[in-house]
C-alpha cells in the first residue's frame, strides 16, 4: 500500500477557500452532478484527467448562475481544496479507470476521508476496493445513479452502499440533490458496500425488461394493427397520462414523433438500425439471478433479444 502524502506536500488553502465536496471525472454525468450539488449551495471542487473539461465545467457554473464550483489543476490541488474529512465522488469509466483514479486520490487522502464511486460497477469490485482502502483508514462507497444526464443535473435517484458512518458524511448533500417525490427524496442508505451497486444492477435489469416490452408493443401496433408512427405516438402519449406513466413511455412517443433531419421526409425510427448495444448491467442481473436460482424470464428474454440484434 502507498502511504498517504503528508498535508505539507499539498497546496495551501484557507478554510474559506475549501470545498464541501469534490467530484472527479467530468464527462456528461460528472459535469451535471457537480453542477447539481453546486446548485443546492454546496461548494464543489472539480477535477479531471484532461484539464479542458475542468474549464468547460467552471464556465458552465458561471453561466448557470455563478454557482459555487471551483476547478483544480491536478490531483494534489483537487484534494487540497477539500475540507476535512474529505468527500470525493468519482464518475469515470467502470473497471480499470476507477482503480487508477482511486490509487491517485488515495495517495493524497487521509484516514477518515471518503471516496464514492458513482459508476455502474459489478458489486464485488466495490467490495474489493473497500477492502483495499481499509488499511489506509479511507472509507469507500459504491453508489448507483439513475436518471441519465438530465437526472444528474436536476435530480437523480441515488443508491449508495457502504459504511453507515460514511453515508452520514454525505447524507445531507445526497438527499438535497436527489429527485424529490411526495414520499421524500430518491436517496437513502441501502446497506454495506456493494449493496448500492447491487440495487442499480437489478434496476437496470428490470429496465431491460421494460424496454423489451415496449419494443414488442410497438412491433404489434406497427405490423399487426397497421398503425403509423404519429398514430402510435398519440397512443403512447395517452398511456403516459394513465397508471402507465413513466420516463420510458414518455421518450417512446417523443422518439416516434422525431423527424429525420438527414432526409427530406420520414421519421428517425424508420431509418435507424434495428440493433442495440449494452454496458453489461442487465447481463450481470441475469447472471446473479441464475447464481441464486431465481427465475427472471422477462429480463432473460430481453437480454437474449439484445444479443440477437
Amino acid at each position: 500500500a502507498i502511504a498517504a502524502k503528508p498535508s505539507s506536500e499539498l497546496p495551501e488553502y484557507s478554510d474559506d477557500e475549501k470545498c464541501d465536496v469534490g467530484l472527479w471525472g467530468l464527462a456528461v454525468m460528472g459535469q451535471n452532478f457537480a453542477l447539481n450539488m453546486a446548485s443546492h449551495g454546496f461548494k464543489v471542487a472539480v477535477g479531471n484527467r484532461s484539464p479542458a473539461k475542468v474549464g468547460v465545467t467552471v464556465q458552465r457554473a458561471q453561466t448557470e448562475g455563478n454557482l459555487p464550483l471551483v476547478g483544480s489543476k491536478d490531483v494534489a490541488d483537487f484534494v487540497a481544496k477539500l475540507r476535512k474529512p474529505r468527500k470525493v465522488v468519482i464518475l469515470v469509466q467502470a473497471g480499470k479507470p476507477v482503480d487508477e483514479t482511486i490509487a491517485k486520490l488515495s495517495n493524497f487522502m487521509e484516514p477518515g476521508d471518503l471516496i464514492i464511486d458513482g459508476g455502474n460497477e459489478w458489486f464485488p469490485n466495490s467490495v474489493r476496493r473497500a477492502n483495499a482502502l481499509e488499511p489506509k483508514g479511507i472509507h469507500f462507497m459504491g453508489m448507483g445513479i439513475s436518471g441519465g444526464e438530465e437526472g444528474a443535473r436536476n435530480g437523480p435517484s441515488l443508491m449508495p452502499g457502504g459504511p453507515k458512518e460514511a453515508y452520514d458524511m454525505v447524507e445531507e448533500i445526497f438527499t438535497k440533490c436527489a429527485a424529490q417525490t411526495a414520499t421524500g427524496p430518491c436517496a437513502g442508505y441501502l446497506g454495506p458496500v456493494g449493496s448500492g451497486n447491487y440495487v442499480k444492477m437489478v434496476h437496470n435489469g428490470i429496465e431491460y425488461g421494460d424496454m423489451q416490452l415496449i419494443a414488442e408493443v410497438y412491433d404489434v401496433l406497427k405490423n399487426v394493427v397497421g398503425m403509423g408512427n404519429e398514430e402510435m405516438a398519440d397512443l403512447f402519449e395517452e398511456w403516459n397520462n394513465t397508471e402507465l406513466s413513466s420516463y420510458l413511455i414518455e421518450i417512446t412517443y417523443k422518439i416516434l414523433r422525431k423527424k429525420d433531419d438527414q432526409t427530406s421526409e420520414g421519421h428517425v425510427v424508420d431509418y435507424v438500425l434495428d440493433k442495440t448495444g449494452m454496458k453489461g448491467t442487465g447481463r450481470w442481473t441475469i447472471q446473479e439471478a441464475a447464481e441464486r436460482s431465481v427465475a427472471a424470464p422477462t429480463m432473460a428474454a430481453a437480454l437474449d433479444v439484445r444479443m440477437i440484434s
